[in-house]
């Protein structure tokens, strides 16, 4: 398996689905594994039953996925708060830490209209005081998670996916092609 973490925005989902088309491996999404198994969006499930229950659901996801094999996992941005889905992706395989900066970050977010629909904001300012306030907290355990680290800074997709590619350990990248 070969995990894919960073904040939201930094290009998970988009990175993950070509590298697996790529590796001719599977793709799955951890945040749209969690809205399939509960029936509502991320930002329905923080709104009725807090993010604690989120939080749960999407550590069942990760125990769940991360006994496969020949699958990118995109990971929604704070997977890695759980010290128990950082040791199961590690043990899964290669983990690639998108990053990106704060601007970058907000840019994205906002020309994404489904972040905006799906995710609820996680302080109470949002926006550029928000990114910079949670990658605080989270930076730490991106890096302690990460096998191996991409700033997507100014490159385009097929540049991140080329880099990922690059740092793959080479029995990784063999196994695809058997």
């Amino acid at each position: 398996m070969l995990s894919l973490i960073g904040y939201r925005g930094t290009g998970k989902s988009t990175v993950g689905m070509r590298l697996a088309r790529r590796l001719k491996w599977d793709w799955l999404d951890t945040d749209n594994e969690v809205e399939r198994r509960a029936g509502r969006t991320i930002k329905e499930i923080f709104a009725t039953d807090g993010e604690a229950t989120f939080r749960q659901l999407e550590r069942d996801v990760i125990a769940d996925l991360s006994t496969r094999d020949r699958l990118v996992l995109s990971t929604g941005g704070g997977a890695i708060l759980n010290a128990d889905s950082r040791r199961d992706l590690r043990a899964a395989g290669p983990v690639v830490w998108l990053m990106a900066s704060v601007q970058t970050i907000g840019s994205r977010i906002l020309q994404d209209a489904s972040t905006i629909s799906r995710r609820p904001n996680l302080t109470a300012t949002g926006g550029i005081a928000e990114i910079r306030e949670v990658l605080n907290i989270r930076e730490p355990l991106y890096r302690e998670c990460a096998t191996i680290i991409v700033n997507t800074e100014g490159l385009k997709l097929t540049e991140v996916v080329a880099k990922v590619l690059e740092e793959l350990p080479a029995n990784l990248l063999q196994e695809s092609h058997s």
